[in-house]
């Protein structure tokens, strides 16, 4: 699982998935965190890092819950 790491600046191959069809995931992403806003997943723009920070400020979570969380959707993704 070394490609799902949650560290380092969001390269991973599942991540770039992601961050390369950001519009494509973003209904994904708000189906799995649905505090967040349209405005904030605009402003996330695939940057694994500041998904993590807004999960932790729309959920009052701390960063090692957020990032388990963002690492256990992008397995879930990897899956489909």
């Amino acid at each position: 699982m070394h490609w799902l790491n949650t560290k380092g600046p969001g390269t991973t191959p599942a991540w770039s998935r992601v961050a390369g069809n950001w519009e494509q995931f973003s209904g994904r992403l708000r189906e799995r965190w649905a505090q967040l806003t349209d405005e904030d997943v605009q402003k996330i723009d695939g940057r694994r890092e500041h998904l993590i920070g807004k999960i932790q400020e729309r959920y009052g979570i701390i960063t090692d819950q957020a990032e388990r969380q963002v690492a256990d959707w992008l397995e879930e993704v990897a899956k489909n």
